[in-house]
Formats: structure tokens, sequence, C-alpha cells
């Protein structure tokens, strides 16, 4: 199994990307295109969906949230398509809470999700998913201090935890930069995501 791929970035659409390794271009399923730019080094953990007919590779920005997406699609009725447009829609953050809070409704208004499967979800994830970063105690674990700073620095503009989430997820793929460039950037990605 290929638990992730490391190149560049030779092309991307609205859901997949192209890694380039080694002379080898991997097409990925993926749901954040926002993140991503031509010839960029990158990471993508990936999980490889093989049916009858169809042999797919699925990629994420994380480790946790290619958790949280094996963990979406253990849950009976839920496949990988329906797992990826709810990252894609939604987000990390925003499922997990949901999730976690047993927010059936919350569930239900993302996109191929009714009753049945809102329902489903909570009954076999609460309590399983890995929590949303929130308190120093996580965040210092998963993130270098100059990324915790430059989260901090950000969260005194007015953005929410969800947000801060996802841009904690950009800012480890550029390790080495310091908190200035890492608010910065952080700020790009935040306008860009909101159409600034």
């Amino acid at each position: 199994m290929i638990s992730f791929i490391s190149g560049t970035v030779a092309a991307y659409g609205a859901d997949y990307v192209i890694v380039e390794n080694h002379g080898i271009g991997w097409q990925i399923a993926y749901a954040h295109p926002e993140d991503l730019s031509l010839n960029r080094e990158i990471r993508i953990y990936t999980y490889m969906h093989i049916t009858e007919n169809d042999t797919s590779l699925y990629g994420f920005p994380s480790q946790e949230e290619k958790d949280l997406f094996l963990r979406l699609i253990s849950v009976k009725g839920l496949g990988p398509k329906t797992a990826m447009n709810m990252l894609a829609k939604a987000g990390y953050a925003a499922i997990v809470t949901a999730i976690e809070e047993g927010n059936v409704a919350a569930l239900k208004k993302m996109p191929g999700i009714g009753a049945k499967s809102a329902g489903q979800i909570v009954l076999d994830l609460k309590g399983k998913v890995v929590p949303v970063p929130g308190n120093t105690q996580k965040a210092s674990v998963q993130y270098p201090p100059e990324i915790r700073d430059a989260l901090e620095g950000l969260k005194n503009f007015g953005y929410k935890a969800g947000e801060l989430n996802a841009v904690g997820n950009v800012l480890l793929e550029k390790p080495g930069l310091k908190t200035e460039e890492y608010i910065k950037i952080g700020l790009q990605y935040l306008l860009r995501k909101s159409g600034g």
C-alpha cells in the first residue's frame, strides 16, 4: 500500500492533483486545490481504493485528514467520493466537531449526507475521531513553536479554530520558516479561501 507520495505538482484541477515523482505522474483525487501551486514540492498522504472496475488514489495534506477519511468510509453506505466531497466542502475541523458534538443537522448539510447517513456517522464515530487542535496542549504536540505562534497571531485577527486548523496543515508543508513568514503565508491562504 502507498502511504504517501512526495514530489512536484505537475498539474491540478478542482478535485485532483498530478504529482511527478521520479518521472512518474501520479493522479490523485484531492479535496484542497486551493492549497496547490504548480512546480511546488509537496507530500500527499494517500489511500488506494480498489474495486472490480476501478483503482483510485485519494490524497490528503495531513495524516490526520487521511485518518478521518478512513473513519468516514468505514461507516456503512459511505463511499470514498462522498467522504472526499465532505472534506472539500466542509473541511476536517467542521466534520470532527459535528461528529464529537453529535450534531446530525450539521452533518446533513454536507454533500451526499442524508438523515440516515448523518445518524450512522455519529453512532459509529463519536469519540473515535482525532480531536480538532484547539487547546494549547494539542497544538504544542502538533506544531513547531514558529507555526504555533503564527496560528496564535492569526487567531488575534479573528479567525476561527476550523480555519486555523486548515492553515496549520498548509504551514506544516513549509518547514524551517520564521513566525512572521508563517503569518504572511497563513493570511494569503485565508484571503484566497474567502475569495479576497
